[in-house]
This record gives structure tokens, sequence and C-alpha cells, in this order.
């Protein structure tokens, strides 16, 4: 799980979710006449509004956050952060109901005109509406798909496979057994004195190519929810870039980008417009 894969619209969710927490331990109705310090009961005295409210309120947040930590599998098809979010709206629905009819439809005389929906009823109300907005709104709203938890800067990594300067592998440093060689002969250059003349012509040493540009791999950070292909190119994604983390691009084919996930895995980013460099 990668805590800066969520984004703001996960923030209002999991605030939303705690508020409902709590609204479920405050009074479920408000009765008028009744002094402050009577024992009203909570939502967890209503099996309606716990399990249609509370409950459902609570696990719809949580799915639509696990869905956005880590690739959640399908159930009979659905992504469970859909269902999670269908979750938030049912509960907002069950709220509105409940505040429209605190008791349920049952008849107490008279006295049933006293009794309203109570603050923690209406609190719940209030969660389980913002919560659902944030839910549905998050895909579809830019400013809520930034990044929950801003990422560190990273430092420039090294090109794959380079040496610092001057030491092996480096061009022009100087490699193993090659001390001592400065006076020896180049290869096709003139015979020195004592050598036999006449003898088989050397090559001419051709012309140094100029080295290829290499790609120095790089940090970068896409500014929205992107797939992630194999790299035999199988439509099907194997995973998914989120906003707020940086990866790590380490070739470039074409428009398109290699780039390697957290967990090590490489794929091919093809939509590489708007991307972060770090």
């Amino acid at each position: 799980m990668n805590i800066r894969s969520l984004t703001r619209g996960d923030g209002v969710v999991i605030g939303a979710a705690v508020l409902l927490f709590i609204a479920s331990f405050l009074d479920l109705y408000s009765v008028d006449g009744v002094s402050d310090d009577a024992d009203l009961p909570s939502a967890w005295a209503s099996g309606p509004v716990v399990m249609g409210v509370v409950l459902a309120g609570i696990i719809g947040a949580a799915l639509v956050v696990l869905s956005r930590l880590s690739q959640l599998p399908k159930v009979a098809g659905l992504d469970l952060g859909q269902v999670g979010a269908a979750f938030t709206v049912f509960a907002a629905w069950s709220a509105l109901g409940n505040v429209f009819d605190p008791l349920s439809a049952a008849d107490y005389g008279s006295s049933s005109n006293t009794v309203s929906a109570g603050v923690g009823l209406i609190l719940a109300l209030v969660a389980t509406l913002v919560m659902a907005a944030a839910a549905i709104a998050t895909p579809l709203v830019p400013a809520l798909q930034v990044g929950l938890v801003p990422a560190p800067k990273p430092s420039q990594p090294q090109p794959y496979g380079a040496q610092p300067p001057g030491g092996y592998g480096y061009p022009g440093a100087q490699q193993p057994g090659q001390q001592g060689q400065q006076g020896q002969q180049p290869y096709g250059g003139q015979p020195q004195p004592g050598q036999p003349f006449g003898g088989q012509p050397q090559p001419q040493p051709q012309a140094p190519q100029p080295p290829a540009a290499e790609f120095s791999p790089f940090w970068f950070a896409v500014p929205v929810p992107r797939p992630l292909f194999a790299e035999d190119g199988s439509p099907t994604p194997i995973a998914e870039l989120a906003p707020g983390t940086w990866y790590l691009a380490v070739e470039q084919r074409g428009p398109s980008l290699v780039a390697q996930t957290q967990d090590g895995r490489r794929g091919v980013l093809q939509d590489t417009s708007g991307i972060q460099r770090g």
C-alpha cells in the first residue's frame, strides 16, 4: 500500500467517515420539553440506523480508500471502489429518510409531534452527503485528484550502469593492464627502427564514431491516474500510476516511457502529457 496514492477527495471521504462515527454516539432523537440531562438513545440503539447509515457509510468509505491504496480484485466483475461509492450513496439516502421520520412511523399519540431528529442523526446526514459527493466527484474533478500527501523531491538518479568519473569502465579512464604501455607503438603506426621494411600493410585506424545519445532515467509524477501497460504490448494494464507519487522513467520508446513502480514492476506509460519531472 502506498499512502501517497491518496487524493484530496479520499481525504474528504476519510474525514466524513470520522464525522459519521462520532455522530453515531450522539442523540438520535430530540424531544421537546425534555431536560438536557435526559438519557436519549444514540444511533447504536436503532438497528435500521446502524445498518443502513453508520455501517453502510463506514464500509463504503473503507472500500473507496482501499481501492486507491492498492489494486483490489474485482468481485463479480465490479470494481470495489465503485461498490464503495454506491454504499455511501445508500447511506446518505437512508440518513435522509431517518431525518424525515426519526420514529420510523411509530405512533405514540400526541407526544409523537414533539419528537424530531437529534443532533446525531443530523450530523450523520451531513457526513454521508459529503462522503457520497466526494466519492462520486473525485474521478471527475481534477482539483480532488491532487495528491493528499505531497511526495518528497527526489535527487536526480545516476544513469543505469554509469560509473563515477575516472573509475573503471568510465570513458577515458585507465583500464587494468594498461600501466606502463604509454610508450608502446600505436596500432597502425610507422615501423620502428630494427623492424623489417615492407611488411604487411597495416589497416588505417577508423575515425571514432560519435557516441549515441544516452537516455538518463528521471523521476516523474502524473497529473491524473493513468494506466501502465505491459512491455509486451498487452492491452490489459498491469498497474495504475497515481498522482502525488514519484515513479522512475528508465527508458524512452518514442512518445512513451518505460516506468518502474515502487514494487519493482515495469511497464509502458503511453500517455505522457502533463507529467511533472523530478
